[in-house]
């Protein structure tokens, strides 16, 4: 049964938190949506600064344009949609009206993943860190909780240059609400010491890991928990230091295993230390329709799957 005491938020919500928060201490801040702030959490902050808001409606590629125009005034534009469109629909004007003149635009892209549920295969984007990895200069994120997606949006404003963010439709639970805790773009965190194994993971996958190390506790398997919000530029040091300790090296995340943070794992352990690497994530495969919590057990992301899955690997 669910720990019920546990606070849980969805990162789309921290999303449109963080934006209205950081507001009048970045006025340049403007943020446009694809007539879906409701869905983004956007309108937050367009119910507190409707004059920077710009609904630009059902037109993703367009809005892609007007936020490259907006930047080269000195604005620091938002723009947010679902990931299957940020990320998908309109690749081609993120690719050339963006990325390649490495223009300071944001992307938030929000109901990322299978956890988008109920909305099917169509709206389940588990291609979109693959695509924006490929792209120049881009930085890619995917926060873990409330916290972190606070700190990600902080830290994409302070940023010079494309930054894109990926965020959740569900609630997830808030890991990271630690005195000490700290967010630097391209640093990922040892969140569990371990020698046995290394568990890389990202976004909600990274509660799963912990919940999986427990788990392997219990079996004398002692893994080591590394998340990783970055993954472009990824904490390369990181990864080979503790691959270095434990021999073996697990990825988990709620994407395709090909282009995303597995992918990037593995070319960064096969040029420095080759180790055996397992990828968790969507398997070549698309998701379907069901609840968000269905599909992650479905899916083997949730703890008892990444459980299941490490023990295997030994």
């Amino acid at each position: 049964m669910a720990d019920t005491t546990i606070k849980k938020v969805a990162t789309r919500e921290s999303y449109g938190n963080a934006l209205k928060e950081l507001a009048e201490e970045f006025p340049n801040l403007v943020v446009l949506d694809a007539d879906l702030a409701a869905a983004t959490k956007t309108g937050i902050f367009r119910k507190a600064y409707p004059d920077r808001h710009i609904d630009c409606g059902i037109a993703e590629a367009n809005m892609m344009c007007v936020a490259a125009g907006l930047s080269l005034t000195g604005m620091i534009p938002f723009v947010s949609s679902f990931a299957m469109f940020a990320a998908g629909r309109a690749f081609e004007q993120v690719r050339n009206s963006i990325g390649y003149p490495h223009l300071n635009v944001k992307i938030g892209a929000t109901h990322a993943g299978i956890t988008v549920g109920e909305d099917g295969a169509s709206h389940q984007c588990n291609e979109d860190i693959a695509l924006m990895r490929t792209i120049p200069g881009m930085v890619v994120m995917c926060p873990s909780d409330d916290v972190e997606a606070r700190a990600a949006v902080r830290a994409a404003i302070e940023h010079e240059g494309p930054v894109y963010i990926r965020f959740g439709r569900a609630a997830v639970p808030v890991i990271n609400d630690k005195p000490d805790y700290k967010f630097e773009i391209g640093k990922g965190t040892v969140v569990k010491e371990g020698s046995d194994v290394t568990i890389v993971a990202t976004g909600i996958c990274v509660d799963s890991a912990l919940g999986a190390a427990k788990l392997l506790e219990e079996e004398g398997i002692h893994a080591e928990v590394i998340n990783i919000c970055t993954i472009k530029p990824l904490d390369e040091g990181i990864i080979i230091k503790s691959a270095k300790k434990t021999g073996k090296v697990v990825t988990v995340e709620e994407h395709s295993v090909i282009g995303g943070l597995g992918s990037a794992v593995c070319d960064c352990l096969c040029a420095n230390y080759p180790v055996p690497v397992k990828k968790i994530g969507m398997q070549d495969v698309f998701g379907e329709s069901g609840s968000a919590a269905a599909l992650v057990h479905k899916y083997g992301l949730d703890a008892e799957g990444v459980f299941a899955s490490v023990k295997s690997f030994f």
